[in-house]
């Protein structure tokens, strides 16, 4: 599998995913109106009062309907990547219909899309409707129109699907149903579905080079692309021999070696980084110990938020992984872009891609 040279421009990639934390990234009542008797003198007085309660109503009512809430959607990039991009939407109780709505071409999500992507759900598609199973199994019902896709993006439009829904912790996995009728395959390539679609069967695959892909098991990493000035994050998938049963340490050695040739996909890690030890996993908390090829620069101590970025993701893509401890040569004194010291665990961001372009 041929990767790409490794691009090591800090200036190049300006516009990144914030770090938060220690780093990253009823029914209201109607008001009974009262008709004071005509020759009261607190007639105008009541006639106020009821105004501005009626008032404050409509202000509430209206602050309700304007309220959002952040979701993930994913896209399809220039590069034909499905890729998350963190988006507000009206707050709703419906929210998965809500986020396959978003999917839709030409739906309500064309005013919002960034630069160089393209939603993924064929245009004149209507979701029928959204039904969660006790196992945790999404069933998303749609129009006929869901079949007018092209060949080329069935896949696409199966992970966009799935990882769109999984973000929620109460969706395991995904089936698909047109007109209320079950699918066990997708219509047009007939990518199966059976009993259901999850995370573990990976987005963008990569499976070039891989001689026997029996004998492997799927790793996801997070690479970094570019539109314009600005950086975003993209989910691979790829296959790593099942002598390695160490997937943390492969997922690491995944994002050293860099995104294939060619895929439009960024390296930002230095060619001679690499751990000094074996992962250590300690409730949640992952600690890398890495060599000095893990700088960003030429200063010393200093990680690229990039290489971060991408650190965290990854990992914290795997099952019970919730942060993650990074030190050089066993020393715990490593320092972010911005001068801050990297003294705690660095934890998920709840939201990835938030930037605009």
């Amino acid at each position: 599998m041929k990767r790409t040279t490794h691009i090591w421009a800090a200036p190049l990639l300006a516009s990144l995913l914030l770090l938060g934390g220690c780093g990253l990234f009823g029914r209201d009542e109607a008001v009974k109106e009262i008709d004071p008797p005509q020759e009261t003198s607190y007639v105008k007085d009541g006639q106020a009062l009821q105004e501005a309660t009626e008032s404050q109503k409509e202000e509430k009512e209206k602050a309700k309907a304007t309220e959002t809430v952040k979701r993930e959607l994913y896209l399809i990039d220039k590069n034909g990547f499905v890729v998350p991009q963190t988006v507000e939407l009206p707050k709703t109780q419906a929210v998965a219909k809500q986020v396959l709505e978003y999917l839709v071409e030409d739906g309500p999500v064309s005013e919002m899309l960034p630069n160089g992507f393209r939603a993924v759900i064929p245009a004149g598609t209507t979701v029928l409707g959204t039904k969660l199973e006790k196992d945790g199994t999404l069933i998303a019902d749609f129009s006929p129109e869901f079949k007018n896709y092209k060949p080329e993006d069935e896949k696409r439009i199966l992970q966009s699907i799935t990882w769109t829904l999984t973000q929620f912790d109460n969706i395991k996995r995904v089936k698909i149903r047109i007109n209320g009728y079950d699918q066990n395959v997708m219509p047009v390539n007939k990518t199966p579905i059976q009993d259901g679609v999850s995370r573990a069967d990976g987005i963008n695959m990569e499976a070039s080079g891989v001689p026997d892909i029996t004998n492997t098991h799927p790793v996801t990493v997070y690479f970094v692309a570019q539109q314009g000035n600005s950086t975003y994050y993209v989910p691979v998938t790829r296959r790593v021999s099942n002598k390695e049963k160490d997937d943390i340490a492969a997922a690491v050695n995944e994002l050293i070696q860099g995104p294939e040739q060619g895929s439009g996909l960024v390296g930002v890690f230095q060619p001679d980084a690499k751990l000094v030890d074996a992962p250590k996993y300690e409730d949640g908390k992952v600690t890398l110990n890495f060599n000095e090829g893990i700088y960003g620069s030429n200063k010393k101590n200093v990680i690229s938020d990039v290489v971060l970025n991408s650190l965290v993701l990854s990992l914290t893509e795997q099952k019970g992984v919730e942060s993650v401890a990074i030190t050089v040569n066993g020393k715990a004194n490593l320092v972010t872009e911005d001068g801050k010291p990297l003294t705690k665990p660095v934890a998920r961001p709840q939201n990835v891609n938030t930037g605009t372009f």
